[in-house]
């Protein structure tokens, strides 16, 4: 139970016996730093009911809660805030009861309560995943962690883009240009050797719209009339045909990226309970039109086409099923979320990781999921995230100009080795432990740049800025916690037990952080939100160095003082380490 839980019932109870109000809502802060407290009370609501002035008011509340409430040791008046002081015995009762309990923080799911499937990634099979993967990835992941945290059970899910022109776009490259190049005899991984022939197709349709506009053709006949553009459209035809050959290098291809993807996933430290393919999904969602069409909510065109009018609920007209019968990809989102709760009956809501520019198009989806009738379909959330752009500009896939993610985890981890070796604190360690050290301070440091910021905001990423052993970095807390743990292991003695019964306020204040751990996952959950857990996960750690920095906890004299100093270090790393598994963030035992 949190602090403001205990005092809620408490204050209206003391409104009720001081003047006879029943209060129906209690509003807390944060008390600010420079005055004494550790809650805030917010008096103003009480003027519309009660004829006081605040300084007043505000008193004998607080005289109240010190006769009659065990947790509340002081008080003090500021304009129209009660600043309530809390007995250390309420913070020691707190740190006894959560000192062991490994699970701090997390809730338990509820027998038979709903699932939450989270779909994240979801790439092209045309190229290698990049910088805006990463960021999709991180995302995805992150807030599957804190909603199974929270108390919910959670499906992490995938639908990869195997099919379309985009891959037969590498595919007629591959047959042109491949010399029957595998990923075996390059060495390259299979996704990057797709994702070279997607931009070696694309230099060859440039070459060839410039060729054809040099004998007088307009730039829109080039594009139309080039003929590697046209066999790209022949060989889609063919894959939905069926065309056994076609087909067969289609699964081969495929199969190279698949078989790269999983390396990157497995670096990256993500992973799925279920992929779906939209090779095998894009199919569904027809049925659907048809009984949509009979419910009355979509409408048939004179030329056969299939749309729902969405203009009175302020958005517009959606086609659902082209003239010729072919679906589009509306009608197959559609079909994928109905076919996903089939597959998982216990699924009641659906996180969609995608970014903001499909912001107009899960709008849509999710109100005809709502028209059709599932009562899941009020539980559709669109976990929007902003763009990634680097110093130098947007990315083009097309053009090669994307940072990939392979290539970026490896450029992470070189720049925290060069830091480190600079910092020069690594004797001892073996070429293995640094190397898998490098590894984990590098990835730390961008998995921690990625999700400290509010998925809804744009970035500039700057891998230089990342990997900082001070500031709002994730090589600061990984550091922090290392340095935790350094403690626990020159702490020999009994840490058993201890009889304190009054707290520096370094450490009062370290345990009100602690205690917030458990609100903030929920907050995280509802907002779908890891930045709350990253910046919380900073805010412990700054709490945490300036107790460092106070106290004496090893050479402290006092046994018991010293005792549970130490016991508080463990906790705030333990608190440390949960905190940054939600992220999908490792922490180093030695830095």
């Amino acid at each position: 139970m949190t602090l403001s839980q205990i005092l809620t019932p408490q204050i209206q109870k003391a409104v009720q016996a001081l003047f006879d109000v029943t209060l129906e809502k209690v509003e807390f802060q944060v008390t600010r730093r420079e005055f004494e407290g550790d809650i805030t009370m917010v008096i103003f609501p009480l003027l519309k009911v009660i004829k006081s002035n605040p300084a007043e008011l505000g008193s004998k509340i607080g005289q109240y809660l010190v006769d009659n409430t065990s947790e509340v040791q002081a008080f003090n008046v500021v304009s129209g805030f009660l600043n309530i002081v809390i007995a250390d015995a309420y913070y020691l009762d707190f740190f006894g009861k959560i000192k062991n309990n490994e699970q701090y923080g997390f809730v338990t799911p509820k027998e038979g309560e709903k699932a939450i499937m989270v779909e994240y990634s979801s790439p092209n099979t045309n190229k290698p995943l990049h910088l805006g993967h990463v960021r999709n990835n991180l995302l995805g992941f992150a807030v599957a962690e804190i909603l199974k945290a929270s108390g919910k059970k959670v499906y992490k899910t995938q639908i990869i883009n195997d099919r379309g022109i985009h891959i037969c776009k590498s595919m007629i490259a591959w047959q042109k240009f491949g010399q029957d190049q595998t990923p075996e005899t390059t060495g390259l991984k299979g996704d990057k050797l797709v994702g070279n022939f997607y931009v070696t197709f694309d230099k060859e349709y440039k070459n060839q719209i410039n060729d054809l506009m040099a004998q007088g053709k307009t730039e829109e006949e080039a594009k139309k009339q080039a003929p590697i553009i046209i066999e790209a459209q022949e060989m889609l035809r063919k894959w939905e045909a069926g065309d056994a050959e076609v087909v067969a290098l289609w699964k081969k291809m495929n199969q190279w990226v698949y078989d790269g993807f999983a390396v990157t996933y497995k670096n990256l430290g993500v992973n799925f309970d279920k992929e779906y393919y939209e090779s095998n999904t894009y199919l569904l969602g027809k049925e659907v039109v048809q009984f949509g069409l009979e419910k009355g909510i979509f409408e048939k065109d004179p030329d056969g086409s299939v749309w729902i009018d969405l203009t009175a609920d302020g958005l517009d007209r959606k086609i659902v099923l082209r003239s010729d019968g072919t679906a589009v990809y509306m009608t197959q989102d559609i079909g994928t979320a109905i076919q996903r709760v089939k597959d998982f009956p216990d699924v009641g809501g659906m996180v969609y990781t995608v970014g903001n520019e499909q912001d107009y198009h899960f709008k849509v989806l999710f109100l005809i999921l709502k028209k059709l009738g599932f009562d899941w379909a009020e539980s559709l959330y669109h976990l929007s995230y902003g763009m990634v752009e680097l110093p130098t500009g947007k990315m083009k896939s097309r053009e090669g100009t994307v940072v990939d993610a392979d290539e970026l985890m490896e450029e992470m981890t070189a720049t925290a080795k060069a830091i480190s070796e600079e910092l020069g604190k690594l004797d001892g360690y073996t070429d293995a432990e640094k190397a898998e050290l490098y590894k984990v301070i590098g990835l730390g440091a961008l998995k921690y740049f990625m999700l400290k910021v509010d998925p809804k905001k744009g970035m500039m990423f700057n891998p230089e800025e990342t990997v900082d052993f001070a500031g709002n970095t994730g090589p600061f807390i990984q550091y922090t916690y290392a340095r935790i743990q350094s403690i626990l292991r020159k702490a020999d003695f009994d840490l058993s037990g201890t009889t304190i019964t009054v707290l520096h306020e370094k450490e009062k204040e370290l345990l009100k952080q602690v205690e917030l751990y458990p609100e903030i996952i929920q907050n995280a959950a509802a907002n779908h939100s890891p930045a709350l857990i990253a910046n919380y996960t900073y805010d412990l750690v700054k709490e945490y160095n300036s107790f460092y920095q106070t106290v004496s906890i090893l050479g402290e004299e006092d046994l018991d003082k010293k005792v549970f100093r130490v016991q508080l270090s463990k906790k705030v790393g333990e608190t440390i380490k949960s905190a940054f598994g939600l992220l999908g963030i490792s922490v180093p035992e030695r830095m």
